[in-house]
């Protein structure tokens, strides 16, 4: 069952996290929104595969799930603070 927890928290939680912090960098970065967009959906990728081999590497599946949640933690606040509906 831990294996089958931390594939999950790979694909699903990973795809979260990377996906928070796709939504919150062209918030943060200067120039065209164009080109921030393009640059966090670059690093989406980068994130995401950065996530999964953090999950299989935690010490337990409870401590990957924690820490991917606090991970996105900055991401959400930056999505509320800035996100407004531009």
């Amino acid at each position: 069952m831990p294996v089958l927890s931390r594939i999950v928290a790979a694909i699903v939680g990973g795809f979260g996290f990377a996906s928070a912090v796709v939504i919150a960098l062209p918030l943060l970065l200067p120039g065209s929104r164009v080109e921030a967009v393009l640059w966090a959906t670059l690093s989406g990728f980068a994130l995401w595969t950065a996530a999964v081999i953090w999950v299989f590497a935690a010490r337990s599946a409870a401590s990957a799930w924690g820490g991917l949640a606090l991970a996105s933690l900055p991401a959400l606040a930056v999505i509320l603070l800035l996100g407004g509906a531009s």
